[in-house]
């Protein structure tokens, strides 16, 4: 049986209540709900052999910390000093970033999704990366900038925020706050309804006719053709499956009516099930793939109907057993491989077949979503283990790593650039802490009622 959001309302039993507050550098901070928290936190999370790591990874979040700036109310994180196009705050990285500290930092938490949220366009676009003042000095390559700036038109990213909200909710108690994400979340529907609605049934993202990586997967393996139309891509509709879902959830809260989204919720559900799904294979497919069967891929964005809750349980249970925890296809070294090793494009780069650990971070909370503790952890102890590995000779975390278990020096990042490894010091998709403390939810003997 599925249990959508359920992960956030475990997680508020290793969350602590906030005390009486102080204000420092301008941040609301207690001793249960500061950065002392979260690194405290790290250092008795999980393996004695993750601590360094962990502990890293919390002091990392700080410093990449900066004061309040336009066009930000909040202090704002950035993806990782070591990004090489320098200070970027947004797309889906922020989020993994919030899920890293939400039960230690509360606050920081929702001062992220409020920054998030609040530079939101008429039309409803969430803006993907927001470019900040700066850059890194990399030879050869122009990433300097004396601006701020973000694209307003035609690049959002994975509205995968409201997990966040959720969970912010769920352990703070603290309802109040949907006033302003409700609102935000409406108009974002709004804009994946007027612009990014398939052909047919679905939701496409705008990798499939500008490969701008709206997906988040950059130069990924599904999107190498050219001249292809507006077709459902299964991540995308399982993300506005995600949003139609909240959206029927958040307005009882506020005791509002929710009969439209309660409706809406229903249809791409079925879309996914009935029509994204190969029986076939037990594999999730984009529209194209499941129309031809030529263009099949083992992309492991093919996880997202489970991850989302959209999948039934049989479905879930064959993607986990079948590929997820198959050798010969995720669950690598290192897993998962961001395209199955027996996929004939699997390839050492970026994409296209290393590991980005927030793809493990979601891929173990879709197997909590169907009671598969022990799929959960398999891939999260193998992910921490050789996380801690690499840190333990290199000093650093890095963008992406190697799935055969390699020093990630070895994995090309973008050839037809100047720069070509993975980034150093990289947070946005390294929710490492979040894997740790769903480590240990996975592993306990027995979870408590799930909502």
């Amino acid at each position: 049986m599925k249990h959508f959001f359920s992960l956030s309302l475990l997680l508020f039993l290793f969350s602590c209540r906030q005390n009486s507050p102080q204000v420092q550098t301008g941040i609301l901070q207690t001793p249960n709900n500061s950065w002392k928290a979260l690194n405290n936190e790290a250092s008795q999370l999980g393996k004695k052999a993750w601590q360094p790591m962990l502990q890293y990874v919390a002091n990392l979040h700080q410093k990449s910390t900066h004061p309040a700036t336009y066009p930000f109310e909040y202090e704002w994180e950035e993806i990782g000093p070591g990004y090489v196009y320098g200070p970027a705050f947004g797309h889906w990285d922020v989020v993994h970033q919030i899920i890293d500290v939400m039960p230690a930092y509360p606050t920081h938490a929702l001062h992220q999704l409020y920054n998030n949220v609040k530079n939101q366009e008429s039309s409803g676009l969430l803006p993907g990366s927001i470019w900040m003042v700066g850059g890194a000095d990399v030879p050869n390559m122009k990433v300097k900038r004396d601006k701020v700036d973000w694209n307003k038109k035609d690049a959002g990213h994975p509205p995968v925020w409201v997990f966040a909200v959720q969970g912010y909710i769920d352990q703070t108690e603290n309802k109040e706050v949907l006033d302003a994400f409700y609102s935000a979340l409406v108009r974002q529907n709004t804009w994946f309804e007027n612009a990014r609605k398939a052909e047919g049934e679905g939701f496409f993202y705008n990798d499939i006719l500008l490969k701008k990586g709206e997906s988040g997967i950059g130069q990924g393996i599904r999107f190498d053709m050219d001249e292809m139309g507006p077709w459902a891509c299964v991540d995308a509709t399982s993300h506005v499956y995600l949003l139609y879902k909240t959206a029927n959830r958040w307005p009882k809260e506020l005791g509002l009516d929710n009969a439209f989204f309660e409706k809406r919720e229903i249809e791409p559900e079925n879309f996914i099930q009935d029509s994204l799904f190969s029986n076939k294979d037990g594999m999730f497919y984009d529209i194209w793939a499941i129309k031809d069967s030529s263009l099949k891929q083992t992309a492991l964005e093919n996880m997202w109907p489970m991850v989302v809750g959209a999948a039934t349980e049989g479905q879930a249970n064959r993607f986990i057993d079948e590929y997820l925890l198959n050798p010969k296809v995720f669950f690598t070294e290192h897993p998962p491989a961001s395209v199955g090793v027996n996929d004939p494009k699997f390839e050492l780069r970026m994409w296209r077949g290393p590991v980005w650990n927030s793809m493990g971070y979601w891929a173990a909370r879709g197997c909590l979503n169907y009671s598969r503790k022990d799929a959960a952890a398999k891939i999260l102890e193998k992910a921490l283990d050789n996380t801690a590995k690499v840190f333990n000779k290199t000093g650093t975390i890095w963008e992406f790593y190697h799935p055969l278990g390699g020093s990630p020096k070895e994995l090309g990042r973008k050839p037809h650039t100047n720069y070509n490894v993975p980034c150093k010091d990289y947070l946005g998709h390294n929710p490492i802490i979040a894997m740790a403390r769903m480590y240990k939810l996975a592993t306990e003997e027995e979870n408590p009622t799930l909502n």
